[in-house]
């Protein structure tokens, strides 16, 4: 099979997997260029309320395809900061899936997630200085704030790889499984996460990326919604609520 993106949706989950094996899930040229219509397609799908990245078999992405950086490395670039802007834009909640090694691009992904949870023996890099790489502003400042300053130079200065437990510590990630627990976990998290309320996550998710200018407009998207109601109203009649914003 060639190198690409493959997808699934069920149950309000849209599972993204970055397939190719043979290169240990490294992003081809192609495969960042594929990434943005794929995610404005599932922005765009109602029954998707989630979605999960994730690598084919026991690898998240071992970073960009070299053979595209070879050609040409600005433009290979160029299209890896527009898949990540573009992930990190999806108006639904985000969680990368990790398995095994995530390098380099692999971490722009992960980063760009709103969520990450790894199995444990996992590895993250960022890796450039191996390659005399300027790592793109965007990136380095997402990054830092996942991590802090101090860690994000520790990464970028050193292309050392640090495992999951590190990973935690820093911030990188939100939990790490043990081996053989991550599928369900991730599993059982985005069932959790596709029965809240979108208009309160949508609205966490604008916030916390920085768009504290959207305040008004939320407040507003509250009040005309059903979603505070019916939380309320299921709340003290002790049952499951159905949210339903945006309301057609």
């Amino acid at each position: 099979m060639e190198p690409q993106l493959l997808h699934r949706v069920e149950d309000g989950v849209a599972t993204v997997v970055i397939h190719h094996p043979e290169k240990r899930n490294a992003m081809t040229a192609a495969m960042w260029e594929a990434l943005p219509p794929l995610l404005d397609k599932l922005a765009a799908d109602p029954s998707v309320r989630v979605l999960v990245l994730r690598g084919e078999g026991g690898t998240f992405c071992a970073g960009a395809d070299i053979s595209s950086l070879v050609e040409s490395p600005e433009a290979a670039q160029h299209l890896a900061v527009l898949a990540e802007e573009a992930l990190a834009s999806f108006p639904k909640p985000t969680l990368a899936a990790v398995h095994g090694h995530c390098v380099g691009g692999g971490v722009q992904l992960a980063a760009a997630c709103d969520l990450r949870f790894a199995e444990e023996g996992a590895l993250f890099g960022v890796t450039p200085a191996r390659l005399g790489i300027v790592y793109p502003a965007v990136s380095t400042r997402r990054l830092a704030s996942l991590v802090g300053p101090g860690a994000t130079k520790y990464l970028l200065f050193s292309a050392e790889l640090i495992g999951a437990e590190r990973a935690l510590r820093t911030g990188l990630l939100e939990e790490v499984l043990p081996a053989g627990e991550l599928d369900r976990r991730v599993a059982e998290f985005t069932r959790v996460l596709a029965s809240r309320s979108r208009l309160t996550q949508a609205a966490a998710k604008d916030f916390a990326n920085g768009r504290v200018d959207r305040d008004a407009y939320w407040v507003a998207r509250a009040r005309g919604s059903r979603d505070t109601a019916e939380g309320v109203s299921a709340f003290l009649e002790r049952r499951k609520p159905h949210f339903t914003w945006p309301e057609a």
